[in-house]
């Protein structure tokens, strides 16, 4: 018998595939929209409705009044299922010294924190989405927002989306969004505003700010993009400038416009197309900005250089073979930090990727089965000619984990599941062990299991390193809306700090301290020297050798991702020891390329140990 046609051989298999049990693939809708309810799987039970808070509803102690806002209490839950007590708790390697530590800042954040950010004002933003009804906390009575979704015209929704979080009192201020915000993206600017693009349904082609100041509240610009930015990437440019990549069907990229304007139209990408496949698997892809001011641009398995001046990619890198590694396989990545010491032009950027979901884990969640997330670790050098992917195997297998760069240039790897992939009730085996990752160290004892919490974060949790070098940890949302009983996994408005091991009882007392009125007025010019002081007062010598100046900048976080994330390590230049202080010189970065314009945090790590971050504008 003859070959069969191509027709009659993909009919066939097509027949065989939706006969196989598993969820059909139709080839044919990749590249339409879809639903909301594609992420909706396995959590809704039934429509979500919008409703306006009651004057009777208990309010937590020391809440505002009705009148103003209310922070509601966070309602009984049930017995934990099965699926809840089946964790992933790693023994704390105590070999290597203290393990860190776990507090509780606050059992009722009035919003889960789906995305966060910590600004410059002693605060950190938390926010979700407008989407799934009631949160905990309640905007005014008379500054609710009209609902838009609503099937009856002008219904009100007093539930506020968003919260300024004091995280060194538990102190809660509501704040007022009036487009959904569901899975987006930011950055902060120049000045340390928070610049804050796309969403869903009417607030996809917004663009958000929000300043640094304790009565500031979001101010929206609708219809700024041509394309809907859901599921985008937010990056910030060495001329203040941000670009934002992809989106849920948005194979594309756009420049933020300046306030007041709007794109006609998007740059196509084709890359952002090819990558997709029929889940995706490419949403929020990994970027980070290089030294040589060209992009590096990672979705699904594959990763281009990409030169945004030009349009053009300029180098197409190695595979990254195993699994997909964008959303929904939600992988953990991040530029490794930039070492200006003893360099001759521009340190070499090295981009690290960990963990993820094998490419068929969202249709396999679909039915109810959980595949192991992947457990390799990849790091590549982007710029040697023979650049490739030199892997290692974690502890454990991480798929929604967070990884967050500390101000002594280890990584944190934390929160997430050893099971499925991202989505409303695709995760289970949630992991309690937070690991520590030393990408200085030879391969092999890069790891090291630290303390574990006792709370599931998975789907929409997100974490920040806070100025004083610990680390807030909020949110976790694997369910539709404000579900606190008969779900696996209930959502999560209890917030955390970990400390890390370098902050142990005994190495605390020998912390340095920066002088803060040392520190020159006009912020850190690039290129120049940037002198200020600082003191060890547990200490009665400090060798430049045990000193180290780090600048780290606060990246916007979600999904596992943390946008702009990059820390530097600065060349000491000068060293002068006067009594108990220290008089020091380090040399900015030398170009934005480096390091963009704005805010960071400058840390002294002496022997180990940071100092309590000290803001610094880099011009």
């Amino acid at each position: 018998m003859g070959s069969l046609p191509h027709s009659a051989v993909f009919a066939v298999a097509l027949l065989l595939l939706a006969s196989s049990g598993e969820a059909f693939f139709d080839i044919f809708n990749i590249f339409r929209p879809r639903s909301e309810t594609d992420y909706f799987q396995n959590a809704f039970e039934g429509t979500q409705e919008q409703t306006v808070p009651t004057q009777t509803e208990q309010e937590e102690r020391g809440a505002a009044p009705a009148t103003a806002t209310g922070l509601t209490r966070v309602p009984p839950g049930g017995p934990p299922s099965k699926a809840a007590q089946d964790t992933v708790h790693l023994d704390a390697d105590k070999g290597g010294g203290a393990v860190g530590s776990w507090t509780i800042v606050s059992e009722n954040s009035g919003v889960s924190a789906m995305h966060m950010v910590v600004m410059r004002h002693g605060k950190a933003i938390m926010f979700d989405t407008s989407t799934t009804g009631r949160s905990l906390m309640r905007l005014p009575q008379d500054n609710c927002r009209i609902d838009p979704r609503a099937k009856e015209e002008g219904t009100m929704d007093c539930w506020a989306h968003s919260v300024e979080f004091d995280y060194n009192t538990g102190g809660l201020r509501p704040l007022k969004i009036l487009t959904d915000t569901w899975c987006s993206s930011g950055a902060l600017d120049t000045d340390g505003n928070l610049v804050q693009t796309g969403g869903y349904f009417d607030g996809e082609k917004v663009v958000r700010t929000l300043s640094p100041c304790d009565t500031c509240d979001w101010l929206e610009l609708p219809n700024s993009f041509a394309e809907g930015r859901w599921y985008g990437t937010q990056v910030a440019l060495p001329d203040g400038r941000f670009i934002v990549f992809g989106g849920r069907r948005a194979f594309s990229y756009e420049y933020v416009p300046f306030p007041g304007k709007s794109n006609d139209k998007a740059v196509r990408m084709p890359f952002l197309r090819e990558t997709t496949d029929d889940v995706e698997n490419n949403l929020y892809p990994f970027v980070n900005l290089l030294p040589s001011g060209n992009l590096f641009l990672f979705a699904n398995d594959r990763s281009v250089i990409f030169d945004h001046k030009s349009g053009k990619i300029v180098r197409e890198l190695p595979k990254l073979d195993g699994g997909s590694r964008n959303y929904p396989g939600s992988a953990m990545s991040t530029l490794l930090p930039l070492d200006l010491r003893n360099v001759t032009g521009d340190p070499e950027p090295e981009v690290v990727i960990c963990g993820g979901a094998p490419k068929k884990a969202f249709r396999k969640g679909e039915n109810n089965t959980f595949l192991p997330a992947l457990r390799d670790c990849s790091r590549i050098n982007l710029v040697r000619p023979d650049a490739k992917w030199e892997s290692e195997d974690m502890p454990v297998g991480r798929v929604m984990g967070d990884m967050l760069i500390l101000p002594t240039g280890d990584l944190l790897l934390l929160s997430g599941a050893a099971k499925g992939c991202s989505g409303w009730g695709f995760g289970r085996q949630p992991i309690l062990t937070p690991i520590l990752y030393s990408p200085r160290k030879a391969e092999g004892p890069r790891f090291r299991a630290l303390a574990s919490s006792t709370i599931a974060r998975m789907y929409h949790s997100s974490s920040a390193v806070l100025p004083d070098a610990t680390v807030l940890v909020a949110g976790g949302n694997t369910n539709a809306a404000y579900n606190f009983s008969d779900v696996d996994f209930p959502t999560e408005v209890r917030v955390e700090r970990f400390t890390p091991p370098y902050l142990s009882e005994g190495a605390a007392g020998s912390r340095a301290e920066v002088d803060a009125a040392s520190l020159p007025a006009e912020g850190m010019r690039y290129g120049t020297p940037f002198i200020f002081r600082f003191s060890v007062l547990s200490e009665p010598v400090v060798a430049e050798a045990d000193v180290k100046v780090t600048m780290y900048a606060p990246p916007f976080t979600t999904h596992g991702y943390s946008m702009n994330q990059r820390l530097l390590i600065l060349p000491i230049t000068s060293y002068v020891q006067e009594g108990r202080s220290y008089r020091i010189c380090v040399d900015a970065p030398g170009k934005p390329e480096l390091a963009p314009r704005g805010y960071y945090l400058l840390f002294v790590v002496a022997k180990g140990v940071p100092s309590l971050g000290a803001w610094v504008k880099v011009r």
